[in-house]
């Protein structure tokens, strides 16, 4: 009998607010945003200046100075959870860049959209109804599918994106039944030319979701151009095409979402290599011409800016981070191996090493023993081999559960 595990899961909604709930909704986001980015300058202007650590409880205090104050004292007009959550999120930032997982914080701009969230203690929910803080109505959810039964949300997130959508996302426990074990394993390539290529002879083509729109946005941004700052043409220009970036995430995630749902339903194990997709994309972008300053060297300089599209373009990171936690869902097992492993220089027939290959090569014969290779078919077979060895124990069983890089 398949095993049964709780798990939190993020459940996430359209909705239409009315007009008295979006003008609150809107208040309560800017004020979400405004605290997050006075804390953030406060912190940052504190250990510049002064080299000294400002605290979550240190900012939580200033919180409380400005609502006491004339220019601030909007911010008592809408829930404090939320206020208080943008707090903890900018301390969540400063602890992954302080262990070096994340970047510096960066302040939130409103033409980005904006979320607040609100814990149990500012919400209701009646198993059909949410009413938020400060709220009379219930807001106005399209369920597009089911929560648990019986589940009961631990927090809310309200948020609007760039192009205007209102989303609401509901965070439950849930219990995730495991998936039968199965005797298959893949080792997967992932490439710009095809998405991927799996040790099994599959190829899976790359969609290439924004080379299909890069027209249209190129038009719309040129638009955009032409419209004065500030004015309502401008607004207009900027929601097209935040409309066209919001249809080319959401292809991209709906693609994902479907090839690694089906990946960790037909096998038991999958091995991916660790990708660095920052300095792959860092070495494709064109380099300066040191005799004219501001312009850039001419040769190859329209195919590496296609090449680091195209990376940026195929999602990489999110397939890989999608794999993983359906991995941990369903009793999947994820190997990722070293990114220094050299898959396209072993001959995955004899395992000689064949030396590096530039990337107009798409077929090579190992010298050795004159093997004909499809260069990701053969980089896929190394990798499904390279991960089955590493997750083999003494008694020549695969381990269960996750691997650990």
């Amino acid at each position: 009998m398949a095993k049964r595990r709780e798990f939190q899961r993020a459940y996430r909604f359209r909705f239409y607010p009315t007009p008295e709930q979006e003008n609150l909704l809107r208040r309560t986001l800017g004020c979400a945003r405004l605290v997050y980015n006075k804390a953030l300058e406060a912190r940052s202007k504190a250990w510049t200046e002064e080299r000294r650590n400002v605290t979550y409880g240190d900012t939580s205090a200033l919180l409380t100075g400005w609502k006491k104050t004339d220019e601030y004292s909007y911010l008592n007009e809408v829930s404090c959870v939320p206020l208080q959550q943008a707090l903890r999120h900018l301390q969540k930032a400063f602890s992954g860049f302080f262990k070096q997982v994340s970047d510096y914080p960066t302040f939130k701009k409103k033409s980005h959209g904006g979320s607040a969230e609100y814990t149990r203690s500012a919400f209701d929910w009646d198993g059909r109804n949410l009413y938020l803080a400060k709220m009379r109505e219930p807001l106005p959810i399209r369920w597009s599918r089911t929560l648990p039964k019986g589940a009961v949300p631990s927090t809310v997130t309200v948020s609007l994106d760039a192009a205007g959508r209102w989303h609401v996302s509901l965070l439950v426990k849930e219990t995730i039944r495991r998936l039968r074990r199965r005797s298959q394993a893949v080792g997967l390539d992932l490439g710009v030319d095809s998405f991927a290529v799996a040790s099994n002879g599959e190829t899976v083509a790359n969609p290439r979701h924004l080379k299909r729109n890069l027209e249209r946005l190129a038009k719309a941004q040129q638009s955009l151009s032409r419209k004065q700052k500030g004015s309502n043409n401008y607004r207009k220009a900027r929601l097209k095409v935040a409309r066209i970036q919001a249809h080319v995430t959401d292809s991209r995630r709906d693609f994902l979402h479907k090839l690694s749902t089906r990946i960790i339903r037909e096998n038991q194990t999958i091995v991916l290599e660790d990708l660095a997709v920052g300095n792959l994309s860092r070495r494709c972008e064109p380099k300066p011409d040191p005799e004219h300053p501001g312009q850039y060297l001419s040769n190859g300089q329209s195919a590496k800016t296609g090449l680091n599209r195209s990376i940026m373009d195929a999602g990489w990171r999110e397939f890989r981070l999608m794999l993983e936690y359906k991995a941990e869902w369903y009793g999947r097992q994820l190997i990722i191996l070293d990114r220094y492993y050299p898959s396209t220089q072993l001959c995955s027939h004899c395992g000689s090493k064949t030396g590096p290959k530039t990337l107009d090569v798409r077929v090579w014969t190992c010298p050795d023993c004159h093997t004909s290779h499809d260069r990701d078919l053969n980089a896929a077979e190394n990798i499904l081999a390279a991960g089955l060895a590493v997750s083999v124990c003494k008694d020549g069983r695969i381990k269960d559960g996750l691997s650990q890089e």
